[in-house]
C-alpha cells in the first residue's frame, strides 16, 4: 500500500492536443496510488455553479465514512480549499488553497481527514469529483467558510452560499465534528 500524502496535492493533467482538440485523463488509479489514493472509486459527481463568487463547502464526512477526493475543474476556474481536520495533526485547522481551472488542467487530491470547499472565480464553473467512499447522509458535516479559526482569505466577495453551508457552527462553538 502506498504511503498517503501528508496533505492535499496539486495534480497536473497532461492533455494530448492535436488538430481535432485535446484528450486528457481525469483519473488514473496507478498514478494516484503514488500519492495515497486509498482504493477504488466509489462515486463520481459533477457540479455546475452558475455565479462567480459563489462558495460551496467546507464539507466532509465523519469517520468511518471519511473520503478522499480528486477535484477536477472542467470549465471555468475556482479557488479550491482543503482544511486539515485530523485529530492530533500538527497542521489541524490549517488550509491549503490552489487555483484550479479547465485551462490549466489542474486538479486537487484531497486525502481523508480534510474538509473541502471552493469559491468560483468565473461564471458557469463545472467540477468533477472522484470519491473514494459513497455519500453517507448521516456522516455529513461541515465547517463555516468564514470561520476566523481557519483564516481563509476568499479572493472575492461571497455571491452565493447555501443555507446549509451558512448554518455550520464555528469551531469555537463546537463546529468540528470528527
Amino acid at each position: 500500500m502506498p504511503q498517503a500524502a501528508a496533505g492535499p496535492v496539486l495534480v497536473r493533467r497532461s492533455p494530448h492536443r492535436d488538430a481535432r482538440g485535446a484528450f486528457a485523463r481525469i483519473f488514473c488509479a496507478e498514478a494516484l496510488a503514488g500519492i495515497g489514493w486509498p482504493g477504488p472509486v466509489a462515486q463520481i459527481n459533477h457540479s455546475l455553479t452558475a455565479r462567480r463568487g459563489s462558495v460551496r463547502g467546507l464539507h466532509y464526512q465523519k469517520p468511518p465514512h471519511a473520503e478522499a477526493k480528486l477535484v477536477v475543474c472542467i470549465r471555468g476556474a475556482v479557488l479550491d480549499v482543503a482544511v486539515d481536520i485530523r485529530p492530533g495533526s500538527p497542521t489541524r485547522h490549517r488550509h491549503v488553497a490552489a487555483e484550479l481551472s479547465a485551462e490549466a488542467g489542474t486538479a486537487l487530491y484531497v486525502p481523508e481527514g480534510f474538509a473541502h470547499g471552493f469559491q468560483t472565480l468565473t461564471d458557469d464553473v463545472e467540477l468533477i469529483y472522484v470519491h473514494s467512499a459513497p455519500y453517507t447522509p448521516a456522516a455529513e458535516a461541515g465547517l463555516r467558510h468564514d470561520d476566523p479559526a481557519l483564516g481563509i482569505a476568499w479572493p472575492l466577495a461571497v455571491a452565493d452560499l447555501s443555507e446549509r453551508d451558512a448554518s455550520f457552527p464555528l469551531i469555537e462553538q463546537g463546529g468540528l465534528q470528527a
